[in-house]
């Protein structure tokens, strides 16, 4: 389908880009696109070298959790005394 473009095709397009955008906002959406570019591979490589748990395994903290309770902490004070 693009074995057909030509040097041609590719000025028609930047010129086409140019009218829609104007002159003074393609700096700006350059650098953005790199921008966004620069953050895909870095979380892309971030994913990769992180690995990711079993969803069987149990994780520590409700092993943890588990095994000794804690006490229930009430986040309303408690009422007024009236003596």
């Amino acid at each position: 389908m693009l074995n057909n473009l030509t040097g041609w095709h590719a000025v028609l397009i930047l010129v086409v880009i140019l009218l829609l955008f104007g002159a003074g906002k393609l700096p700006a959406l350059a650098k953005s696109a790199g921008q966004s570019a620069r953050i895909l591979k870095s979380e892309l490589r971030e994913g990769a070298t992180t690995p990711t748990p079993a969803p069987d395994a149990p994780s520590t903290a409700t092993a943890e959790s588990s095994a000794e309770p804690q006490p229930r902490v009430s986040s309303t004070p408690p009422p007024p005394s009236t003596a």
